[in-house]
């Protein structure tokens, strides 16, 4: 109820206001305008400036501005304003006009400022704020915020060794005890990840190639760690990087633009075509009657047919078909003596 309590008297402020200057200041002797337009078209007003701020407020800043400059400056654009309209030759429609807009001009700059300093705290670590005019080809700042899963699994550190990722990496507060959450576990195997992940965080500071910031912002609002990043994603206007298959599905339907880990090393196995030949090593029996399978070096699943006598040994094989699944491609093949036979 709470989150409500300003907005509504916000708006019963602007309806007020447009009521007791309809009602004791009308614009002409003989108007039988009723106050109770200027109530409804003041509560109007007020609501306009709060949907401006709305819109406000999704908007990715990168200038640096102070709530200050910004309260300035809306306060100077209503006397501009106001001043169009003296012509009216009503000192008190005058009044109530600079009011409206100084209230609400000076209460979006207000709101603009604030968004932009809080901005200034993300870029702190730059040596100047508007370095990036200087550079022969300016471009923005891409933030990527990362999650706990993505920082445990290990394989962002050597996707940040091999320059592919740009930073900066943003590693909210939250993220950070709920790693360390992990590494004081009791349950040794999760200790252990915990911990691991920690070590990774290291190395990718200390390497150098990506900037690694933390942030020190959090919601006590919100309980769930996914919808705290979520959100911080879209303050933000950054990507998600994670490895959470919920977190992958819940992030996109809230339009935020996610780089999952797992769909990059999909992406980046070799492909296999049918008719192709492989040398593998045929390790277990598969599910079907004499099934053999083997695994290629990024992993990949190849099933044998015929393959269950040659377990243990390296053979040949030739692709016969390729099947995509949620979990992966799996490959299905044949011995290259049985597949020449037929």
């Amino acid at each position: 109820m709470r989150r409500y309590l300003f907005p509504l008297s916000l708006i019963l402020i602007f309806a007020v206001l447009g009521y007791g200057v309809v009602r004791y200041f009308p614009l002409r002797e003989g108007a039988a305008l009723s106050p109770w337009i200027g109530f409804v078209g003041g509560g109007l007003a007020g609501g306009l400036v709060l949907l401006v701020e709305r819109l406000i407020r999704r908007l990715p800043f990168l200038q640096i501005l102070g709530g200050a400059i910004g309260l300035l400056l809306g306060l100077a654009l209503a006397r501009l304003l106001s001043g169009l309209f003296e012509v009216l030759g009503q000192g008190v429609w005058a009044a109530f006009l600079y009011a409206m807009l100084a209230l609400g001009l000076g209460y979006l700059g207000l709101v603009v400022g604030g968004r932009l300093f809080r901005e200034v705290r993300l870029v702190e670590g730059l040596s100047h704020p508007f370095s990036y005019v200087s550079r022969r080809f300016p471009r923005r700042e891409c933030p990527k915020v990362v999650d706990t899963s993505a920082i445990i699994d290990g394989r962002l550190a050597d996707i940040c060794e091999t320059g592919w990722v740009e930073g900066p990496l943003i590693v909210p507060n939250f993220v950070l005890q709920e790693l360390q959450h992990v590494a004081d576990s009791r349950d040794h195997a999760r200790r252990e990840r915990g911990r691991r992940g920690l070590d990774i965080l290291k190395k990718i500071q200390e390497s150098g190639k990506v900037e690694v910031r933390f942030l020190d912002r959090d919601y006590p609002r919100i309980r769930d760690i996914d919808a705290k990043l979520v959100r911080l994603c879209r303050d933000l206007s950054a990507k998600l990087i994670t490895t959470d298959y919920n977190l992958n599905k819940i992030a996109r339907l809230k339009g935020i633009e996610v780089l999952n880990i797992n769909e990059l090393a999909l992406a980046l196995r070799p492909v296999v075509t049918p008719g192709e030949e492989l040398r593998l090593e045929i390790i277990k029996e598969g599910k079907e009657r004499d099934q053999g399978v083997g695994y290629l070096p990024d992993g990949t699943m190849v099933v044998v047919e015929g393959g269950r006598s040659l377990i243990g040994r390296e053979v040949e094989v030739v692709v016969t078909s390729v099947l995509q699944t949620p979990a992966g491609r799996m490959v299905f093949a044949q011995p290259k003596a049985q597949a020449r036979a037929a």
